[in-house]
């Protein structure tokens, strides 16, 4: 299904976006490896020429609109058309609202929402000029389920899956495909090292009651879903079952996070400025995904 496929993969220097460009090649596709950080990009793609594969790394910041325009317009002018899309990257913050500063939220909106946008807007033109294509927006479980503590990123991917899943309706009588993904605890840069406010990741990290799925299998699971023309690819198991739980059975869903949000709480440190970086460069060293 993807050989000789024109696909862009944002946030592709890392994570789930390394290994959804490294799938991707191995099944044929060419891959646009697109990242903020152009050596972790030029890294994925060596990574992917020594497999024999077909990609090229560029330098992309994805809150940037013109940026993104370009993107999709070079791998058009390159390649002839762009069959996939994949809008990936992101970054967070975590640490409760009353600790946190607007820049951390102008930061995480700007990557994992207008970064989306910028994305999704650009190569829904040039797929509606193509009567074809397919949209793939990574968005998250806390996306579908309320995320306390990481309150930016949760507000984020809620308009995410909003936006894809509306525009799947419209853009299903014009030839374009558009699947949200919404992935519980995977293990990669971003969750490990992360910009925390007024707490530890490693203290955060021990916290996770649910075992977390590698990036590799989680670019398995996310190309299966896209082979399908699913709506929402949600997994593992368990945010399948938080997901109906919140959905059906509200009050135990609530019991459930607001016990998450009472062991955040103890090891929280609110008098320890060493915890807590300045919000601006806080945001700023958040690792893209």
């Amino acid at each position: 299904m993807f050989k000789d496929k024109i696909t862009i993969v944002t946030g592709g220097g890392s994570g789930i976006g390394r290994c959804l460009a490294s799938a991707l090649a191995a099944r044929g596709a060419c891959v646009v490896v697109a990242d903020v950080n152009l050596a972790a990009a030029e890294e994925t793609v060596a990574g992917i020429t020594a497999q024999g594969g077909t990609a090229q790394a560029v330098e992309v910041d994805v809150s940037s609109a013109e940026e993104m325009q370009n993107l999709v317009d070079g791998a058009i002018a390159r390649h002839g058309r762009l069959d996939y899309m994949f809008n990936n990257a992101g970054t967070t913050v975590i640490g409760e609202m009353r600790d946190l500063e607007l820049a951390q939220w102008r930061k995480v909106i700007n990557v994992n929402l207008w970064g989306v946008i910028h994305g999704t807007h650009a190569a829904y033109q040039a797929m509606l000029r193509q009567k074809s294509g397919h949209i793939v927006n990574v968005a998250s479980g806390y996306g579908i389920t309320p995320g306390p503590t990481l309150i930016p990123y949760s507000t984020s991917k809620h308009a995410v899956v909003g936006l894809s899943q509306s525009l799947r309706l419209e853009a299903a009588d014009l030839g374009i495909k558009v699947t949200v993904v919404c992935p519980g605890y995977v293990r990669t840069a971003m969750l490990e090292k992360s910009a925390a406010v007024n707490v530890r990741n490693q203290d955060v990290l021990a916290q996770i009651p649910f075992p977390l799925c590698s990036a590799e299998k989680s670019a398995e699971i996310i190309l299966r879903g896209v082979e399908r023309n699913r709506r929402l690819v949600a997994f593992p198991f368990y945010m399948r079952l938080l997901t109906w739980v919140y959905h059906n059975l509200p009050g135990i869903s609530e019991l459930l996070m607001l016990r998450m949000t009472r062991d955040f709480r103890k090891v929280r440190q609110p008098e320890s400025p060493a915890a807590a970086p300045p919000a601006l460069a806080a945001a700023e060293a958040a690792v893209k995904d």
